[in-house]
């Protein structure tokens, strides 16, 4: 059977992936040339650095994108953390494993903004945690729980919504692991963090990656959880490129947009990294090696 050639693979992808890389390049193209003048909607275009300067210039800016790190960093680490123990609970079936598996993966399923509105529902003044907690006596009278300034409730949502993506990325390579590897480890005298550090997390890195990836992507961009139950007195870059738009200044909210895309790409590729250094991959010999090293070591 004769191969085909990469040109005529290329070409049967075009209608496909060349869409794709047109509409997502002039969209990059538009936002960055907008950001230095250019497709100026109220005035003469041409290139000019003016509105960059304006923008790194303003404390605001630098807070927001602060402020929009932290969220995208945590949401990404603390959905990762929530779906690992999950996915290694539902690697073996269980009776209502089924049942159990599709109520984590549930809030898929739900729109962003209902779930915000549902959640703001739930800790609003008069809402089931405050009487809950009014109940139990915790609290002598209601307290105002959403939009809290830690951005807790934020934070909460964020892995609520993203948390199943991860489980989902991380349970087709937690049960790919073969059950005799994590059995040699634990009769070898691995515990239950070791196997997980030292077999787990090496073998399923790529989806954890592809996990930690996604989720920073998608909340470091989150619109919709931020200006519902967000803390008020911080702004992410998406509100910030939105006050700009709101009044006209394209400009400056193209120089938003870059900026997003940028940090991105950078903080991706960063927390990828990351978590190849950390969980670095071994083969099995030699983590089987140096278990039995470390049970020799003990009898001596």
């Amino acid at each position: 059977m004769t191969r085909p050639s990469p040109w005529f693979i290329s070409i049967l992808l075009l209608p496909g992936i060349g869409l794709i890389v047109v509409f997502i390049g002039a969209v990059i193209y538009i936002a960055i040339a907008q950001s230095v003048g250019f497709y100026n909607l109220t005035g003469d275009s041409g290139f000019s650095m003016e509105f960059w300067e304006k923008l790194i210039g303003r404390k605001s800016y630098w807070t927001a994108v602060r402020y929009s790190l932290f969220i995208g960093f945590w949401a990404a680490v603390l959905s990762v953390a929530v779906a690992y123990p999950l996915a290694l609970w539902l690697r073996k079936p269980f009776k209502g494993s089924l049942t159990v598996s599709a109520i984590l993966k549930a809030p898929l399923m739900i729109h962003g903004i209902v779930a915000a509105f549902l959640f703001l529902n739930i800790i609003s003044y008069n809402g089931l945690v405050n009487q809950l907690l009014v109940w139990t006596g915790l609290f002598d009278e209601p307290h105002r729980l959403q939009n809290d300034s830690g951005a807790v409730g934020l934070l909460f949502l964020q892995v609520w919504k993203n948390m199943p993506f991860a489980l989902l990325l991380l349970t087709g390579a937690v049960q790919s692991i073969p059950q005799d590897t994590l059995n040699a480890a634990q009769d070898l005298g691995a515990g239950t963090i070791e196997r997980f550090r030292r077999i787990i997390a090496p073998l399923t890195v790529s989806a954890m990656q592809a996990a930690l990836i996604i989720v920073f992507i998608d909340a470091l961009a989150d619109f919709t959880f931020q200006t519902t139950v967000g803390p008020t007195n911080r702004q992410s870059l998406s509100q910030y490129m939105e006050f700009f738009r709101g009044r006209g200044r394209w400009n400056e909210a193209a120089g938003v947009g870059v900026t997003l895309m940028a940090l991105s790409l950078i903080g991706a590729v960063l927390m990828a990294l990351a978590a190849r250094l950390i969980f670095r991959e071994r083969p099995i010999a030699r983590v089987v090696a140096w278990y039995e090293t470390r049970r020799v070591e003990a009898r001596t």
